[in-house]
This record gives C-alpha cells, structure tokens and sequence, in this order.
C-alpha cells in the first residue's frame, strides 16, 4: 500500500463500539445478535480471568460458549489453524477475546474461514481492536506484515473494570501507542499518502487522531494512578476510549507514517523483545519526532511526558544502549523496507538520517529525565 497515490478519501470504522464497566457480562446477548454458534479465541489466563463472567452471560442470552486456545503469536499459521476449527465446528462468528495478540489472530481466522469477528478487549495496550489490519509476525515475534481486510469488526466490546484490574504497564503501553496517532497523522495532513485503508487520510480520522492525543495530555497520568489501584474512574474511562476507539480509527482512516515504521524495525532484533508493541512505538514517536526536526522544546516535553507515564524513552531501556551501527542498520534497514509506512512521510529520509535519529533518542531521553529528576534509564 506505501507505494500506491489513492484519489479518494476513505473512512474506517468497526459496526458498533460498547465500552464501559463489567462490559464483558453483556457480551453473549451482543455477539448473539450476530452469530448462533460463535467461537471464542483466547488464551489460558484471559480465560481464567473471565470464564464465570462468560459463562453466565452466554447461558442468559442462550448462546453456546465454545473456547478455542490461542497460541500466543498471530501467525500467518496460527490464523490458519484457527480458521479450520472454525470451518469443522461450523461457526459463524469469531470473538478475539484478550489484548491485541488475540484479536489479531481471530481477524485472520475470520478473514480465513469467511466468517465475521468481535474484539472483546480485557486491557488497553494498543489499538487494534477496531481496526480492519492486523499485524502479523513470525514464530520468533518479529514482525511480518500488516494484513489488511474488507471489513472491521463487527463489534468491539472494552471491559473498562478488566482493564483497571490488568497490570499498569498494559494501559502506559496503549497510550504509547495512541500518542502515535496524532504523531504519525499530522504528518500526513494535506498529502496524497495512502491512509491504511487504502484511501487518503480523511478530516475525521486527523481529527479523532488529534482528540486521542488531547484526552492523553490531559488523563493519562490519573488514570494510570488509578489502575495502579485496580479503581475506574472518568480519566480511565477516557483513556481507555482514547487509546482503543479515538486511536484505532485515527491511525486507520489519518494513516501512520515513520513511528510503526521504526517500531516494526525494532521487532527485528532480540534485544528489543522485553518490550511491548507500544513501548517500542513510543521509541519510534521520538525518532520521527527527531527526523522530522520537530521544536526542541517540543520533543523535551513529549520525551518527558512519556517517561512519566512509564515509557521507553532511550535506547538503554529498548536493550540498545550499547548496540553498534550493524544492530541499528538492521533495525533501520527493516524500518525502511519498501512496503513501509516511513515512506509515506511528507520527505525521503536516507538510511543514515533514520538511524543518526533512532541513535540521537538516546541523548534526548538521558537529558530529559536528568532535567526532569528522574534518574539513570533503566537497563533491561
């Protein structure tokens, strides 16, 4: 899609979006308007956690509750496995029931099997339980490919006391990735560069993408002290619907440009699998912040902002601290792969200007948090 100049604007969004507390007990009556025999897609954990919750939820809407295992990674594989239990149980709808992992998974198996899906979101760490892509990955996590489909989901439903209850670090990770969002979006504004649902950015998925970004500058630290609490409050409420709903159609229908760019490159090494998809993405913000030649004031006051929300924000924490030219020209080199969305930026950054940035994130993320008083980076 990177290489392609759409002539029309195009707008994604998945049928409906339920979001609110103790969400998940009104999931059997919401997926049973769509489907007589759904299977629902999820690991061990998130099915201990909320498997009584389910059970009596799909017994009072009379819809049968059938549990398939996910096996970690969103394959091209697993998603084909998933898609023929699907075809041999005759299931007519798929629920991805987790974080973005699992709802990854059950789009390709839907996509696969010809059968529509639900995400039902249990924490808040990414975006992707709205859109019509998922990401896919090799055995080893690292990144593949984006798959794209014809559709969104059919529904979305976030559990907003499930989310207050999952660790902390889950909700930082989402807002890491939704402050890419607004990031990657204005760079976009008023291009000709493919969106990723192959039309041009429309004024409704820039605006959403910058309403993200407003919500988080202004809730996300409350709300990560309230989660730290295992407590819903309003700014948990808002924050959740920033980093999933406001998020998932910005980077959708406003396009992304180098941030996931740079964060697919990370995936590429070892040294960076300790973290999460939004952690890395935060790393990517700065780059592209730094490649852009964003105000200095600006990029010290973002780079501040996100390490007080607990993100990465040098190197040494991504595990690249003390990584030679050879590790960041892989990282750089599938950063800058031709199916990439850094091609999309308004400008054509070298090879060398995108690692001179990644590897100039390092000295930006020291200064600040000494400026800031909040000590040495931590190593992984």
């Amino acid at each position: 899609m990177a290489e392609q100049t759409p002539s029309l604007r195009v707008f994604a969004s998945p049928s409906r979006y339920v979001q609110g507390r103790d969400a998940m007990a009104e999931l059997g009556s919401l997926v049973g308007a769509l489907g007589k025999t759904p299977l629902v897609l999820t690991d061990d954990v998130v099915r201990d956690l909320t498997g009584e919750t389910l059970e009596r939820s799909f017994e009072r809407a009379k819809v049968p509750l059938i549990f398939e295992r996910f096996g970690g990674i969103p394959t091209k594989a697993e998603s084909e496995r998933v898609a023929e239990v699907i075809r041999q149980g005759g299931h007519d709808i798929i629920v991805g029931l987790g974080g973005g992992a699992a709802i990854d998974a059950a789009k390709g198996a839907g996509a696969n099997a010809g059968v529509p899906w639900a995400s039902a979101a249990t924490v808040a760490s990414t975006d992707a339980p709205t859109s019509a892509l998922s990401v896919v990955y090799t055995e080893k996590g690292s990144f593949e490919s984006y798959r794209f489909y014809d559709r969104n989901p059919a529904l979305v439903v976030v559990d907003t006391q499930l989310v207050a209850q999952a660790p902390t670090k889950f909700l930082a990770a989402g807002i890491g990735d939704a402050l890419a969002t607004w990031i990657e979006a204005r760079a976009l504004r008023g291009t000709d560069a493919a969106n990723m649902v192959e039309g041009r950015p429309t004024q409704a998925g820039t605006a959403l993408a910058r309403l993200s970004w407003d919500i988080l500058w202004e809730s996300a630290l409350p709300a990560l002290d309230a989660v730290d609490r295992n407590l819903v409050t309003p700014d948990v409420e808002a924050v959740v619907e920033a980093a999933t709903l406001l998020s998932g159609l910005g980077f959708e229908s406003g396009g992304l440009a180098a941030a996931h760019a740079v964060h697919d490159g990370l995936t590429a090494v070892d040294e960076t699998h300790h973290l999460a998809h939004g952690e890395k993405v935060n790393i990517g913000s700065l780059t592209q912040l730094l490649l852009e030649g964003a105000a200095t004031a600006e990029v010290e006051e973002f780079a501040e902002f996100t390490a007080r929300v607990g993100l990465p924000t040098t190197l040494t924490e991504a595990g690249l601290g003390d990584a030679d030219d050879a590790v960041l020209d892989r990282v750089v080199e599938a950063a800058m792969a031709p199916e990439e969305t850094i091609h999309r930026l308004p400008f054509s950054p070298s090879h060398r200007d995108v690692r001179d940035a990644l590897r100039a994130v390092e000295g930006l993320g020291r200064r600040v948090r000494e400026r800031a008083g909040l000590g040495e980076p931590r190593r992984p």
